[in-house]
């Protein structure tokens, strides 16, 4: 039966699980090739994954350049920014003299902040303090979502980039005044809302990064190899066996250098591959099996518990919203 992956790999299935994948290790008897195209996405959305791995593009597929908001001062102390930006778009490096939320509705958002690459989910959104520099690549479409705030206002907010989870309530006020266009509030119950929002903010938890980056040579192997076959399945051992070191070491190194177990990274990993696919319009089956997943319906349980929706459930609120 047919299989089309994510990576554009070969795969085998034998009604089980996922076994293989070409060019990585050999289990199966019975093969699938997806399109030279997928390969292609497959290998630039993972050479831009890694910071010492930089986006690039043949000059016959030139990336399409963001609009930036051209304030020498913000319109209001809160001003909202509402877009969709289609795949393959980018925005240049550059700071301002306020905060800035950044958030994904749907779709995952990449940003390089002060140098620290950042992959969030719509769970979670960026924050940059003031006066820091950004930009941002966007492999697949995403709708976006962003509030400035005066930098009188980020005095209590944290003084480093940093993701912050975000809640139903802060959710449903974005989306009320994304649905309206409203960029600032001006009536009485607009500005209730907007402190409402910023009470949010101030509560809500946070994080280094949802998905962080290895700095030493031996757990960036580790990553590395996670991020070109998400669906590997191999545990801590072999890993620590192909980079010279003891499966306890390597499990340190986790959460002494990531802050989050390996098998924690390997989860976001696969969570945040499987909203990309899910946004490229690949069906559930088969985006389980390229990730590794012995049925469908393992990676439905999966995913649920990370976005409190199913798969389908996901989709069908990525078109509506766009």
């Amino acid at each position: 039966m047919l299989r089309k992956g994510l990576c554009g790999r070969k795969i085998f299935h034998d009604g089980a699980g996922l076994f293989a994948a070409q060019g990585c290790s050999y289990r199966g008897s019975m093969w699938l090739q997806a399109p030279v195209p997928a390969i292609i996405n497959c290998l630039f959305i993972s050479l831009y994954s890694y910071p010492d791995n930089p986006p690039r593009k043949a000059d016959s597929m030139p990336r399409k350049l963001l609009d930036i908001p051209q304030f020498t001062q913000l319109p209001a102390p809160v001003y909202f920014r509402h877009d969709e930006f289609v795949a393959d778009t980018h925005s240049a490096v550059h700071c301002h003299a306020w905060g800035q939320l950044n958030y994904s509705a749907h779709g995952v958002m990449h940003l390089d902040v002060a140098g620290q690459r950042f992959l969030s989910p719509p769970q979670y959104a960026v924050w940059v303090p003031p006066d820091t520099a950004h930009g941002c690549y966007n492999p697949q479409a995403i709708v976006y979502r962003s509030i400035y705030l005066d930098r009188s206002l980020c005095t209590a907010l944290p003084q480093q980039p940093c993701s912050l989870m975000i809640s139903d309530i802060l959710k449903a006020i974005l989306g009320d005044f994304a649905r309206r266009d409203l960029k600032v509030a001006e009536d009485e119950r607009d500005q209730r809302l907007v402190q409402v929002l910023l009470d949010q903010l101030l509560l809500a938890p946070t994080q280094a990064c949802y998905l962080p980056f290895a700095h030493s040579d031996g757990l960036r192997q580790v990553l590395d190899g996670l991020g070109a076959e998400p669906g590997d399945n191999r545990p801590l051992a072999d890993w620590a066996a192909r980079v010279h070191v003891s499966e306890r070491t390597l499990a340190r190194q986790f959460l002494r250098e990531l802050g989050i177990s390996f098998g924690e990274w390997r989860l976001r990993l696969r969570f945040l591959r499987a909203i990309e696919a899910l946004e490229a319009g690949l069906p559930i089956q088969a985006i389980a099996f390229d990730l590794g997943y012995s049925s469908a319906s393992a990676f439905i349980a999966m995913f649920q518990r990370q976005a409190q929706c199913t798969p389908e459930q996901y989709r069908r609120q990525a078109r509506a919203g766009r």
